[in-house]
């Protein structure tokens, strides 16, 4: 009896060291598993801000079809830039007119306006970042096509908002040629 005893306690001896192992191999694979989740989700983030980094829009006012004005209007009117050419990144919004920044960066924007000429309307739009006015485009010539652009490098944090408005009192146009037209891209994160 003493014999199945002490192979019933050796073999739990053994049995225990298994068990042991068993523990060790299974807390190292947890820590494996973990590192290669953390790994994915490093990966996922890095796939987002290169996302991120990758922003440019260019649209044109009208969308399709023969020669357009829009306004004059009494009061300044956001435009909204119907034929969108490029929107990697979705940051332009076509049914708004509004570009909100995806990222905090360095943004290039351009707009470029086109009239016909007559002494009543200016061709004129200025170009609004988050309310605040940062230039505008104005021509006002009372024969042929006048044209007006501008355009700068502004430094946006995510969210900021960038449109255009129509002057007040001013008239632009467009047909299917695109003369009218209002393009952005980041040019560097910060």
């Amino acid at each position: 009896m003493e014999a199945v005893l002490t192979g019933i306690v050796a073999s739990l001896a053994v049995q225990k060291e298994q068990i042991t192992l068993l523990q060790k191999e299974n807390r190292e694979q947890e820590a494996k598993l973990k590192k290669v989740e953390t790994q994915k989700t490093e990966i996922e983030q890095l796939k987002q801000r290169l996302q991120a980094k990758q922003v440019a829009f260019s649209a044109s006012l009208v969308e399709h079809g023969g020669g357009t004005y829009t306004g004059p209007f009494n009061t300044e009117t956001t435009l909204i830039f119907k034929r969108v050419v490029t929107n990697i990144g979705n940051a332009y919004n076509p049914y708004t007119g509004i570009f909100t920044a995806p990222v905090r960066g360095v943004y290039n924007f351009e707009l470029t306006l086109h009239g016909h000429g007559d002494n009543a309307y200016p061709t004129a739009a200025r170009l609004f970042m988050n309310k605040e006015l940062i230039f505008t485009a104005w021509e006002h010539q009372t024969t042929l096509s006048p044209s007006a652009s501008n355009g700068g490098s502004l430094l946006l944090d995510a969210q900021d908002q960038v449109y255009v408005r129509l002057w007040a009192g001013g008239r632009i146009f467009d047909d299917y040629n695109y003369h009218t037209s209002f393009r952005g891209h980041l040019l560097f994160s910060m």
